[in-house]
């Protein structure tokens, strides 16, 4: 199975959010628009979402059946948002896609950043298994070493260090890869039930009741209320200062996943001093002290 790059499985989702949004603005019903989709292979959940359809009485209802991942509930939530508060679908996919393509464009940046430390970690985790064909190139005793009490204690402790450093090395890298909840996600979705005409507590019900049904991770309502507030007390647009403050979040993400990926090389100095070095010594070193000595000893009697 291909491994996907990072930012491609995000990229796929918001081109099917965008080309959702282009087909229901050109006139075409929902339906019709999530058959068209399926049929020019868009993405995989399109045919999901048809299929869906035969038993379910809305799309946001056949497409919460069909997501399997966190980038395709998000369009299912931003789908219900639109069907409760009656906002345009066109414009609630068209936001997904940009939330979208902000996330794929984070993930990039992140591995990136990660290529590096994710490089040095693996070369790294190599160094026991190099010192022991060294050893074995000295013409040390390898074999009769490990069959030793001392021998097999060392190789075995030190083989445990080994595996157990190389989990742990890429465990820091998989983390710093891992996506956190996507930043600004409420905001956006209350700014699609304010464009429907709802109220500012209807819109933030709808938006939390939506992700709730889609699986999504709820978020504090507590700034998208301060936000509100702040609009209420200018008079000025809340949709749009909702949207700004979603973008920020966004940016504040990306440069976090940045930082993270930055500090990974000092963190991997972690399993490398307590878990690959030890292993080093244990695996090629040790084995060569005790074969000399097993020489030295041999040739003594």
């Amino acid at each position: 199975m291909k491994r996907q790059k990072p930012g491609e499985a995000a990229d796929a989702t918001a081109a099917l959010a965008e080309s959702l949004a282009v087909l229901l603005e050109a006139g075409l019903s929902p339906r019709s628009t999530w058959r068209a989709t399926a049929a020019h292979r868009v993405h995989p959940v399109a045919a999901r979402v048809v299929s869906a359809l035969a038993r379910q009485p809305s799309c946001a209802r056949a497409l919460l059946d069909a997501a399997s991942t966190e980038d395709v509930r998000m369009i299912a939530a931003a789908w219900r948002v639109a069907e409760r508060s009656g906002a345009p679908l066109g414009h609630a996919l068209r936001t997904v896609g940009e939330t979208l393509r902000d996330v794929a464009e984070a993930e990039r940046e992140a591995d990136v950043a990660l290529s590096g430390p994710r490089a040095t970690a693996r070369l790294i985790s190599w160094l026991p298994a190099v010192g022991v064909a060294m050893t074995v190139a000295l013409g040390a005793d390898l074999i009769g070493t490990v069959t030793s009490t001392a021998g097999a204690l060392a190789v075995g402790t030190g083989l445990l260090l080994l595996f157990g450093g190389r989990w742990w090395m890429r465990a820091l890298v998989v983390g710093a890869l891992a996506r956190k909840h996507t930043a600004g996600q409420l905001e956006e979705l209350v700014a699609v039930a304010l464009a429907g005409g709802a109220s500012a507590e209807a819109a933030i019900e709808t938006a939390r009741a939506a992700t709730a049904a889609a699986g999504l991770p709820a978020n504090d309502d507590g700034p998208v209320r301060a936000v509100i507030d702040l609009a209420a007390s200018a008079g000025a647009p809340a949709a749009e200062l909702l949207t700004a403050a979603a973008r920020q979040q966004r940016r504040s993400a990306r440069a976090d996943a940045r930082r993270s990926a930055a500090t990974l090389g000092v963190r991997l100095l972690l399993p490398l001093g307590l878990c690959v070095l030890p292993s080093f010594l244990l695996l090629a070193v040790a084995p060569l002290v005790l074969s000399l000595l097993s020489s030295t000893t041999t040739g003594l009697w």
